[in-house]
């Protein structure tokens, strides 16, 4: 343990956990946004992997009538019935998988489902292997579990993703698992399907875990790669959200999909850390599935593509090439080396600043996701409106071009 402010004792937890520069960043951006109010030039946030999109109108109403009928009661820790199966018939009709409602377990989050695979399925010393770069909170909720993240780096080559080679070159005696991400947060690439079965052979063959962080799945661009890792097996852990593909970030929803074994520890630790899930959300999000709802989502992921194909040529003329094209999600994971080397700084974290003070222009450093040259990289996101990524391109272009 050691001390913090006021000589307050800390745990060695809490003291293990950097930072989410991410949000280190976003406060350094809205300080500065503030000073330019009056500005001709506002701050334009490409920082932040959040919708532009709101619920749509039928998720708002569901909410509404949630609250106006008193719907607002605890729910099971598990979630409601009628949501679970809602989510299995999602699964149906866009993957083609069957995935039984008892195994669907509604999350405060997918934060909380992260929280909650890791707190049933590591103990004190477990090693969990992870790609490098890769979503810093994911790694964090393993060592919350007294585990260790082991991150392996990855290349463009790779997609920035794991391979059988590779976790089976990592796997040793402490080895608990694989967690993956498919798109991935920074680079929004996935996993090649072929290549996750083998990863998944080789960690049932060593009678680990593999658990795969999905949040993204919906706003996949490629059908390649538009597939969920439950078709692989029941044995498989997969996260999910609300929040990227069903635009409902705020509301914090998500849920997982478990072996059917593992529900009753997960609900047991739902029940003591979390109670349930929002239950005006879960009633809001029943609503998620209706056809006009989904056809307005698919509209927007459209539109996602749209943006991702306007703005991957406009960082390449503006000096920041992107090694691979992300196929899903909303992020672009760009080489700054050229621009740092055209504005005279060290690294993307001094890039960052330096776009922020000269071209009002908030976007991600790469340290938060690893050290697999994440000096060298910055992820901006897209998930902003056109307009606002042709004014972020006249900028860049105007600044680095």
């Amino acid at each position: 343990m050691s001390a913090g402010k006021d000589g307050l004792r800390l745990s060695g937890r809490a003291t293990r956990i950097e930072p989410f520069y991410v949000m280190e960043v976003a406060k350094a951006a809205a300080a500065r946004a503030a000073a330019l109010v009056h500005d001709s030039r506002p701050m334009i946030f490409l920082n932040i992997g959040e919708p532009d999109f709101t619920a749509p109108p039928l998720v708002q109403q569901a909410a509404a009538r949630a609250v106006q009928d008193g719907c607002t009661q605890y729910t099971s820790a598990l979630g409601l019935d009628t949501l679970r199966e809602r989510i299995g018939g999602w699964y149906a009709q866009r993957f083609g998988v069957d995935v039984p409602a008892c195994r669907i377990v509604v999350t405060a989050g997918a934060s909380a489902a992260l929280q909650l695979a890791c707190l049933a399925l590591i103990d004190t010393g477990d090693e969990v292997l992870m790609p490098d770069p890769s979503y810093p909170c994911n790694r964090h909720f393993v060592s919350a579990a007294d585990g260790r993240a082991v991150l392996v780096p990855t290349t463009a080559e790779e997609r920035y993703q794991l391979s059988a080679d590779k976790v089976a070159e990592h796997w040793t005696d402490r080895t608990r698992g694989v967690l993956l991400a498919s798109p991935s947060n920074p680079t929004g690439t996935s996993i090649d399907p072929d290549e996750l079965a083998r990863i998944h052979g080789v960690v049932r063959d060593r009678g680990g875990v593999l658990l795969i962080d999905e949040i993204y799945l919906g706003l996949s661009h490629d059908q390649r790669y538009a597939q969920t890792a439950l078709a692989l097996g029941d044995d498989i852990v997969s996260i999910n959200s609300f929040s990227k593909y069903f635009h409902m970030t705020g509301w914090r929803l998500g849920w997982m999909v478990v072996p059917e074994a593992l529900v009753p520890a997960v609900e047991r630790l739902a029940q003591n850390l979390f109670i349930c899930p929002s239950t005006v959300a879960q009633h809001a999000a029943l609503a998620c599935f209706e056809p006009e709802s989904i056809a307005e989502y698919e509209r927007r992921r459209a539109e996602f593509k749209a943006r991702r194909d306007f703005f991957l040529p406009a960082l390449e003329r503006a000096g920041l090439p992107v090694p691979v094209a992300p196929d899903g999600a909303f992020y672009a994971w760009a080489d700054t080396r050229a621009a740092c080397a055209k504005l005279g700084v060290a690294d993307s974290w001094d890039l960052s600043f330096a776009l922020m003070d000269r071209a009002h222009l908030a976007v991600t450093p790469g340290r938060d996701f690893g050290s697999a040259d994440t000096a060298q990289r910055i992820r901006f996101s897209t998930a902003n409106s056109m307009a606002q990524l042709q004014e972020a391109a006249e900028r860049l272009q105007s600044l680095l071009g």
